[in-house]
């Protein structure tokens, strides 16, 4: 018996053992060595580095971007995640419970931008903002507005809230499926005894819908803010490198900037910590406040 326990432990450390080399490898030693360098003045182009112990915190304290980069990001998380579920749940809803005949249809458009490059995302809003030939100042004139026209990757105003669209329309499809799958899997004679009591579709949305795929958006919204925080520096490099003045700096172009321009790496590697940082400590809060007992059926 015992000796069929230690057979069962090996086989399970064997087939475990790849990926806690490759986690090991490619996750944790990154991790520990950007620790490790936030202790240093290092240029990252020479193989001298000083210790300088706790002087890249102190001036990350000091540093006025970085509050900046602090409110971009937890802006660009808070409308990506409004804009972004409630969009993917009424499409979810729309396209589940109204027996739509081209559903299949629509599911390929709204996922298609998920098997684009955020890159090439951001390379065509960056056409669609254009001031002189973008279609949105071209739709505003079109349509007697004018006025209302902006160079909207150049204002400081309106430099920030343009980056939302182009982020919340490239995540819809995901979280849109991920939501089907949920509302697909719910007992249709739910709906049926909530229609007998005389509950309407919103409340059926509400006391139906929701609790039952409540892991599904759980999910999608710890998804959403994890990877606007160490991720949205891609959208924001290509389409304004965190310009107008700073208007659109977030976290992690600010890093991208102080290592790989101004060389200033081992400042990089602090401002990587803080943001890993301020990453956990917001999904925690966040999984203390989602949490919710599990709905049986």
């Amino acid at each position: 018996m015992m000796q069929s326990k230690n057979q069962k432990y090996m086989f399970l450390l064997f087939c475990l053992a790849p990926t806690f080399i490759v986690f090991a490898i490619f996750t944790v030693y990154p991790l520990l060595n950007g620790l490790y360098l936030s202790f240093f003045d290092w240029s990252g182009m020479s193989g001298t580095k000083d210790f300088i112990g706790w002087d890249n915190y102190k001036q990350l304290l000091k540093d006025p971007i970085i509050p900046k980069t602090i409110w971009h990001d937890y802006f660009l998380v808070v409308t990506k995640v409004v804009g972004i579920m409630v969009l993917s749940t009424y499409f979810a809803v729309a396209l589940t419970q109204l027996r739509i005949k081209e559903a299949p249809f629509y599911r390929i458009v709204f996922f298609f931008p998920n098997i684009m490059s955020v890159v090439i995302i951001g390379i065509l809003w960056t056409f669609i903002y254009n001031p002189d030939l973008g279609i949105v100042n071209s739709g505003l004139k079109a349509i007697g507005l004018g006025s209302w026209a902006e160079p909207w990757l150049g204002s400081p105003d309106w430099a920030l809230a343009s980056l939302v669209l182009p982020s919340v329309w490239a995540g819809i499809g995901l979280f849109m499926l991920m939501l089907m799958g949920g509302i697909m899997n719910v007992p249709k004679n739910l709906y049926e005894a909530a229609d007998i009591d005389g509950a309407g579709s919103w409340q059926q949305f509400w006391r139906v819908t929701v609790p039952l795929v409540w892991p599904q958006i759980k999910t999608s919204i710890l998804y959403i803010v994890i990877t606007t925080l160490n991720g949205s520096f891609i959208i924001v490099q290509v389409m304004t490198e965190g310009g107008p003045n700073n208007a659109t700096q977030v976290m992690g172009s600010y890093l991208y900037q102080q290592a790989f321009k101004q060389f200033h790496f081992g400042y990089g590697a602090t401002i990587g910590v803080m943001i890993l940082i301020l990453s956990l400590a917001t999904v925690l809060i966040l999984q203390f406040l989602l949490r919710k007992e599990k709905v049986e059926y």
